[in-house]
């Protein structure tokens, strides 16, 4: 097929901002927003450090009736979707003409910890009459998906995508191919709200999650520092559109998806694990026709542990060669945290805006880079951007790579 998918619409709700504007702001300053963990119930946990999204308020976004049938991360879904929307100038209009042709795809790791800790505790501590009807929905975690479709009435081709991690690019693979098949348009991203105390204790026995206590040292990718990562929450959604549907309307095209790749490494062995995300560089490469030299800025996964970090760099400089060696990299979310599979949805929102931008924003509270790569750290970086490379692995040997182009303007 000679169609492209593109981006459209880019919707929001990070540890750092809420919409494009605050959030690229944010980011290409290199601003980092880790800061001791607040929520009630986790003071005498060990993760003291993480990304919270301060300052949100759903009430002042989503409806009542939404909000009392679903958890935290449907709310930041919900929020982000609308944001999209806006952003894509999609109207109610638009979609209910023909609701087939317009569908959702999200991917989440999590799910409804903060509203299913609620409700198991109503039923410990007075009965099972005290369980509200939505506990059996609000935890899981198809419940985003769901309820936007519902919300906006969109009757097109649904999914939710469960391959940890790497689930929030992959979820980009389904939305294409939906498009391809005929759809208008897709709703696609990925959030996460991790930090309910329940939550926090499901994650404690992850390898590789930071326990210590100081912000500017508990996330430091790629250093001989490193010591794992710190969780957040928020997350982002896009529209995505077939792209000369987006140009009848008149719509900006803000990126094209170019091309996308998966593997399954199935080891814990960083080595293999290396080889499994090289392949999938190789393949997203080949999917969008781009040789090694075409890649402009690479988004890292960016674990954090030394182990992962050098996988990592041995799979970058494996899959683009000597290129490798001196592509801008770069990984924002260390000022943010690892948002699970809303983590690589933030880093394709912000590869988008920095190919809009002509800037590759810098590594926060990193410095003493320890590996072959050109991490960008201090301060952003000024570059002819034209493609950006976003990675993402999850926890149990799922790999996934992203080619996202830059957008080019309507004709006269």
């Amino acid at each position: 097929m000679t169609s492209r998918t593109v981006i459209t619409g880019i919707g929001v709700v990070a540890p750092n901002g809420v919409g494009v504007d605050a959030f690229w702001k944010a980011t290409q300053s290199g601003q980092s927003v880790l800061d001791r963990v607040t929520r009630a119930g986790c003071e005498h946990l060990p993760l003291r450090v993480a990304g919270e999204v301060r300052g949100f308020e759903p009430g002042s976004l989503v409806e009542d009736k939404f909000l009392v049938q679903t958890d935290r991360f449907t709310h930041h879904a919900l929020a982000a979707a609308d944001l999209a929307l806006e952003d894509a100038r999609l109207g109610r209009a638009d979609y209910e003409s023909d609701p087939f042709a317009f569908g959702v795809v999200t991917a989440a790791g999590s799910g409804g910890g903060e509203f299913g800790q609620r409700e198991l505790q109503h039923l410990w501590e007075q009965g099972p009459r005290f369980v509200g009807p939505y506990q059996s929905i609000a935890w899981f975690y198809a419940a985003s998906t769901g309820q936007i479709s519902i919300r906006r009435g969109l009757k097109g081709p649904c999914g939710v995508v469960c391959s940890d991690e790497a689930g929030g690019l992959d979820a980009f693979a389904h939305a294409d191919r939906a498009i391809r098949r005929g759809s208008r348009a897709m709703l696609v991203g990925a959030t996460e709200a991790p930090l309910a105390p329940y939550s926090i204790v499901c994650q404690l026995e992850y390898e590789g999650l930071s326990t210590r206590d100081d912000p500017e040292r508990a996330y430091r990718p790629f250093t001989d520092q490193a010591c794992g990562y710190v969780p957040a929450e928020g997350g982002a959604m896009f529209v995505v559109e077939d792209e000369a549907e987006a140009r009848r309307r008149g719509a900006t095209v803000r990126a094209e998806l170019a091309g996308h790749a998966a593997t399954f490494s199935g080891t814990r062995r960083p080595d293999e694990a290396g080889e499994g995300l090289a392949h999938a560089v190789r393949g997203a490469l080949r999917e969008a026709g781009c040789a090694p030299e075409d890649i402009d800025v690479v988004f890292a996964d960016a674990l954090g542990t030394p182990a992962a970090d050098a996988a990592e760099a041995a799979a970058i400089l494996r899959s683009l060669g000597d290129h490798g060696r001196k592509v801008p990299v770069t990984a924002p979310k260390s000022g943010t945290g690892r948002a699970y599979c809303a983590a690589p949805a933030l880093d394709t929102a912000a590869a988008v805006l920095a190919l809009e931008h002509g800037v590759v924003p810098p590594t926060p509270n990193v410095y003493d880079v320890c590996h072959d790569l050109d991490v960008v750290t201090g301060g952003a970086r000024q570059a002819e951007l034209r493609t950006a490379l976003v990675l993402s692995r999850g926890r149990m040997g799922s790999n996934s790579a992203l080619v996202v182009r830059k957008g080019s303007p309507a004709a006269p």
